[in-house]
């Protein structure tokens, strides 16, 4: 399946496990999100990617503007290992690797998550490719797309055994929201998604589509 189809699955299963009240309150933060303005003012397609130099899970630093050097960048940013969504994407785009690197492009994922849990969940979903560590979200605020979650939606997230502040090792309860880029060698961004909406991601196929393109 693709993961588009993946995640669709998945939000069958969540509607069945989750009470219809929690998923209420879910929907309503969400659409408290989305009344910011956040996704409009956050970077899109032609706006040029700010560089920036993060530790992997191994600590090593990666440079965007190094990586540029050596062709488009595949860019995600995903909200932790703890959320199966983020894990069904991580693990796609681990499948369509191989075909990225032929196509001359890298694949680089960012998270808040501390060093220590980035490294978690590269070795979990046996990730080849750079998770780097944004604890403090300076990355995730110059792409526009950190938030602070509504206190509904920390009460929610606390009764999942969700602790952010803790995971992030940021005393704040922020996220990015989960985005996507494809950035050209110019540092131009030419395909971009953002969405609130935590179970929609963008598929490698129309990542590798574009670069194809």
């Amino acid at each position: 399946m693709s993961l588009t189809e993946t995640l669709a699955e998945a939000v069958k299963s969540s509607a069945a496990r989750i009470p219809a009240e929690v998923r209420e309150v879910m929907l309503q933060a969400n659409q408290e999100i989305i009344e910011t303005g956040i996704v409009e003012t956050a970077l899109k397609k032609g706006d040029k990617a700010p560089d920036f130099s993060l530790a992997n899970a191994n600590g090593q630093i990666v440079s965007l503007a190094e990586r540029l050097k050596q062709g488009p960048v595949v860019l995600l940013f995903y909200r932790g290992g703890w959320c199966p969504y983020c894990n069904m994407e991580l693990k796609a785009y681990e499948d369509n690797l191989e075909k990225l690197k032929a196509l001359g492009a890298s694949l680089v994922a960012v998270t808040p998550e501390s060093p220590d849990n980035s490294l978690t969940t590269t070795e979990k979903n046996e990730l080849s490719f750079d998770v780097l560590s944004d604890s403090n979200l300076e990355v995730s605020d110059k792409f526009g797309l950190t938030f602070t979650l509504p206190d509904t939606l920390t009460k929610v997230y606390g009764g999942f055994g969700i602790n952010l502040p803790e995971v992030n090792n940021d005393n704040a309860w922020r996220l990015p929201i989960p985005a996507a880029y494809v950035i050209g060698q110019d540092g131009t961004i030419i395909l971009s998604h953002v969405d609130v909406n935590y179970t929609v991601r963008l598929d490698p196929e129309d990542v590798i589509a574009a670069i194809e393109a």
